[in-house]
């Protein structure tokens, strides 16, 4: 019985940390469920009937489903210098019943794409800041992020991309956060939890994409889970619904936290689906009274979750707000409200296995990309914890005059 309540937590409730601490290998939250979104519009927000300045210029689109997996692609770059043997075999993750693997990323670039919603439509989507590959853009595809760019999350052994909606001071520019924590976790695959909660733990499928959180595109109850925080001296610690509420125990001097989490339950053939959601689902409670992914998607992958943490400094963060808030034909949503996250997976695929069957399978807790096998990842370039352009200003949208 102690085993199951401890996955049911690392599941749907994972600890906070303390409120006066920053852990540089993690950042764990308690996970807001989609029912706890209760988003309602700002009455008193001008209406965007044709789109607004920063969100997304039309009203997207369904796809298509996407079953073809995608051919395998080694890394176009010697792998041996991107790794560098310690010897350092990670800790086990016990009593925690799920392995981890977790490392850092800086901000990329900043712009109007989204190749999962408006792939081959520039300028289209809501402003995005952008994590891991550093060529993504609205043309990116599995092959495109596999051979071009470089990477913001330790180096290009970790080609996917990662992007949210930016977050917008309401005085012109964007709020770059310092760093991303991102982590990935699940069960063993030898666990019996495994075949009780699903059919199968199974590894991150080649070319899986998909968007979590806020369902911008249909209104539907959000997948995933979101929340606000804020740590440091003087911060009030919780799980806030929206920027604003976060932002009052936000001092100077203090970082603003936006946590998001993927789903973990996959249906184990598509790599997408139309609204970019419905191949991957919550794990959830139902009559059967633990844990369980539904039926129709009976494998979980590592899901990963992503803290984006931004300074806050004596303007205070009482004015921020997402882009992705500002939509076609609604008033402008509370701040943060329609926070959610697109990922396009393009990992080197011996480093994805590795991490896989070292980290996960063996139940390790993997910091600072360490793969669980004496080697890590090593960072490329130089790495802050502070970024060196934390404001600027916000980009014009491409054949557009005006921001």
């Amino acid at each position: 019985m102690y085993r199951r309540l401890i996955f049911a937590l690392s599941l749907l409730a994972l600890a906070a940390p303390a409120p006066a601490q920053l852990r540089a290998d993690e950042m764990a939250y308690e996970l807001r469920r989609p029912d706890e979104m209760g988003m309602t519009a700002k009455k008193d927000a001008p209406s965007h009937n044709v789109g607004s300045p920063h969100g997304d210029a039309v009203r997207p689109a369904l796809s298509k489903d996407v079953l073809t997996v995608p051919d395998s692609i080694p890394t176009n770059a010697r792998v041996a210098p991107l790794l560098e043997t310690n010897g350092l075999i990670a800790p086990s993750g016990r009593p925690d019943v799920v392995g981890a693997f977790r490392f850092i990323c800086q901000p990329g670039q900043v712009s109007y794409d989204d190749p999962i919603v408006f792939p081959g439509q520039p300028g289209k989507s809501h402003l995005h800041q952008w994590y891991g590959n550093t060529a993504a853009n609205a043309s990116s595809t599995y092959e495109s992020l596999r051979t071009t760019g470089e990477s913001t999350c330790v180096n290009i052994l970790n080609r996917s991309a990662y992007w949210m909606p930016a977050m917008l001071d309401g005085k012109g520019h964007v709020v770059r956060p310092d760093f991303v924590s991102i982590y990935y976790k699940r069960p063993p695959a030898n666990d019996p939890i495994c075949q009780r909660t699903a059919k199968a733990c199974v590894d991150l499928p080649r070319g899986l994409r998909m968007v979590f959180g806020h369902d911008v595109m249909t209104g539907r109850p959000a997948t995933g889970g979101t929340h606000f925080d804020c740590n440091g001296e003087g911060a009030t610690s919780g799980h806030f619904q929206t920027i604003t509420e976060a932002a009052k125990g936000c001092p100077p001097g203090a970082r603003l936290g936006a946590i998001i989490s993927a789903p973990s339950c996959w249906d184990g053939k598509r790599l997408d689906s139309p609204n970019h959601r419905d191949h991957i689902a919550d794990i959830s409670y139902g009559s059967w009274g633990y844990p369980k992914c539904p039926a129709t998607h009976p494998y979980i992958i590592p899901a990963f979750t992503m803290g984006a943490w931004y300074s806050v400094d004596r303007e205070r963060a009482d004015s921020w707000y997402l882009s992705s808030d500002e939509m076609p034909g609604m008033d402008r949503m509370p701040a943060g409200s329609t926070f959610h996250a697109d990922w396009f997976g393009a990992w080197d695929d011996d480093i994805l296995a590795k991490w896989t069957a070292n980290c996960i399978d063996k139940l390790l807790s993997c910091n600072a990309g360490n793969l669980g096998n004496g080697s890590q990842m090593r960072q490329s370039g130089s790495f802050s914890w502070t970024t060196a352009q934390r404001l600027v200003p916000i980009p014009k949208r491409p054949g557009s005059t005006a921001p």
